[in-house]
């Protein structure tokens, strides 16, 4: 059970400081109106291709932001675990990778692909909370820039449910359209594990355990404050 009166500047126990990052999945984006809607089969052709389009943008940059982590480490074991998530976001050559899986959605949604490379669409608060996303890994010890994106640990259901959602929901795309979701789902479960583990050794003050937990709310936000832009322009 996890502590709710541990005086402020105690260092937390694995389990409650692992507590307190669990206990934020509830600001998580999976339960915004824009993501129901979506597992409803709610959503229109138009409001589709606007949400990826614009995700195209935070997919785009998570190797910069991994890259920023990897420069602000010192420790050459983390700088080589790190490293693999540049690799598996940008591919090993071009036509590959996280980033390609997620122009060929765009692709099936019809999209074409020189209008989401050219960013048209990317509505100014999608840009400004993805960039704030950048700047936080650029400016952040390294551990906290880790910790920021421990949202996988509450992504992997969220994206099996989104695969089954989305084909049932919407006939006209194929499973192989879905190819970043269910790669990801696999690459999330010891990603996820990997990063959780570095952020509960590395995390070793009172004052480094808050700044981690903050750090994932903040990046609960960024991906909210996404959503909400999204849904406040996708045409109805």
């Amino acid at each position: 059970m996890v502590r709710t009166d541990v005086p402020p500047t105690e260092l937390l126990s694995g389990e409650e400081f692992l507590g307190r990052l669990r206990a934020l999945e509830d600001r998580y984006w999976g339960s915004h109106p824009f993501h129901l809607r979506m597992h409803a089969g709610e959503l229109s052709r138009d409001e589709l291709r606007l949400w990826a389009a614009n995700r195209w943008y935070y997919q785009s940059v998570l190797p910069r932001k991994d890259a920023a982590i990897v420069g602000n480490c010192p420790l050459p074991e983390v700088r080589r675990l790190w490293v693999e998530r540049i690799r598996y976001h940008d591919g090993a050559v071009d036509g590959e990778g996280g980033r390609e899986d997620w122009l060929r959605l765009c692709d099936a949604l019809g999209l074409d692909r020189a209008e989401v490379l050219d960013e048209r669409h990317v509505v100014p608060g999608v840009r400004f909370a993805v960039d704030a996303y950048v700047r936080f890994a650029q400016t952040r010890p390294w551990v906290i820039g880790v910790a920021s994106g421990l949202t996988e640990m509450f992504s992997g259901h969220l994206m099996r449910r989104r695969v089954t959602d989305v084909l049932a929901h919407y006939r006209w795309i194929r499973p192989a359209d879905l190819a970043y979701f269910t790669t990801r789902v696999d690459a999330v479960s010891g990603e996820g594990k990997e990063a959780v583990d570095l952020v509960v050794a590395h995390c070793r003050t009172r004052a480094e355990q808050d700044a981690a937990v903050a750090a994932l709310a903040f990046k609960c936000d960024v991906l909210w404050s996404m959503l909400t832009a999204i849904d406040g322009t996708a045409p109805r």
